[in-house]
């Protein structure tokens, strides 16, 4: 568990979340969190800008209205990363795992 100081928790001034993934040899950030649109967003664009590939899970976000929502899922998908279903990227873990054992 860490702590982040500002809405990205990929900021280097907010947390050392980014240099202690990277340092694991971690390459992909999965988003999920509380606010779609402002907190996990932001995160998923400092991720992005550092190296990371990004997948925000649509049904593991969630914002206050619903336009919020899908409006940071959009901006997530049509610059920053992918956007999937939490059931999407188990079945995709499920798939790398049987294919390097």
């Amino acid at each position: 568990m860490i702590e982040k100081t500002s809405y990205s928790a990929f900021h280097p001034e907010s947390a050392p979340l980014a240099a202690m993934l990277k340092a694991r040899g971690v390459d992909t950030a999965l988003i999920t969190g509380t606010l779609s649109n402002i907190c996990c967003e932001s995160s998923a664009r400092d991720a992005c800008s550092s190296g990371f590939r990004v997948v925000m899970l649509a049904d593991a976000n969630a914002a206050r209205r619903d336009i919020d929502h899908n409006m940071a899922l959009y901006s997530v998908y049509r610059s920053f990363g992918d956007v999937r279903t939490t059931a999407e990227v188990i079945g995709l873990l499920g798939e790398a795992q049987a294919a390097f054992g």
